[in-house]
């Protein structure tokens, strides 16, 4: 029983503080660049501790081949993650997340394309209902202004980039979860360094003694021990079950959405978030379990 729950328990947990990220991504007063590095650097110096105290060493000879593709995985977390931060300042964390959840549908669509993965009816329905919730939430209802729009318009691009992790994961093979993780961030953090220096600049000397705490907790907490965590569940637990799971974090976020931060939706955004998360949750579940 403890070999079945302990992975279930760990993909929970990971995913309830993944739900909870928006809530203190909020109080950290830094750009979207800079939290995405610091987010990177506060998890890889976490996971390289790790590995040293435990004596792990990447078998670099062994996989070779797919550091292109790590490297490649590792940048597109980090543009999903300037994006998603970026969604978070222009509208609720419970829209953001949403428009976020589109990156399911996108990988759906794309499998056919790059793996020759041929679209059942349930496919092609899930897709097209999926698609007419995103519409809801982007093209009905009291929105706010562009503001909103921008922000739903930056959570669909960052579900674009995690798509891309998730499609670009499924080439790399011969790499340990933990492992992969490790690289990615580092490949994040070498794009990362760039691109803050090139618009932001470094200006942690702004936060306060609150956004501090926070930023530790966003990187070593909501990456690097929940990422270590996700992970590590996903290779004991069947896919299916993984897939269900996942969805307590956008569940989470909106809660918190409307609860602690005290943010609205409309009704329509409501629907459309329902048409989003049903469906590629009903896309995830086989008729034979």
């Amino acid at each position: 029983m403890d070999k079945v729950m302990n992975p279930r328990v760990m993909l929970i947990t990971s995913m309830t503080i993944f739900g909870t990220l928006g809530l203190f991504v909020r109080n950290i007063s830094v750009s979207s660049g800079e939290l995405a590095l610091y987010r990177a650097v506060l998890a890889a110096l976490l996971i390289a501790g790790f590995l040293l105290v435990t004596g792990q060493k990447i078998p670099f000879s062994k996989i070779r081949k797919e550091v292109p593709l790590l490297l490649a995985s590792g940048i597109a977390m980090g543009i999903n993650w300037i994006l998603l931060f970026e969604a978070y300042k222009y509208t609720t964390v419970s829209v953001a997340t949403l428009s976020y959840y589109f990156a399911p549908v996108i990988v759906t669509a794309a499998c056919p394309v790059l793996f020759r993965e041929k679209l059942t009816g349930k496919q092609i329905v899930c897709f097209l209902m999926s698609t007419l919730g995103l519409v809801l939430i982007t093209g009905i209802g009291d929105l706010g202004g562009g503001k909103d729009l921008l922000g739903i318009l930056f959570g669909l691009g960052a579900a674009v980039f995690y798509a891309t992790v998730v499609l670009l994961n499924k080439f790399i093979k011969n790499v340990e979860g933990i492992h992969r993780t490790f690289l990615q961030f580092l490949a994040a953090i070498v794009i990362l360094i760039p691109y803050v220096m090139l618009t932001s600049g470094v200006t942690l000397g702004k936060l306060g003694g609150m956004g501090w705490i926070n930023l530790l907790i966003v990187g070593l907490i909501h990456t690097g021990v929940t990422y270590c965590m996700y992970f590590s569940s996903l290779k004991e637990l069947p896919g299916q079950k993984a897939a269900i799971l996942s969805y307590i974090d956008p569940l989470v976020a909106v809660l918190i959405s409307v609860t602690v931060l005290g943010e609205t939706m409309t009704l329509w955004q409501a629907v459309g978030g329902l048409l989003i998360l049903g469906f590629t949750l009903w896309n995830e579940i086989s008729p034979k379990n």
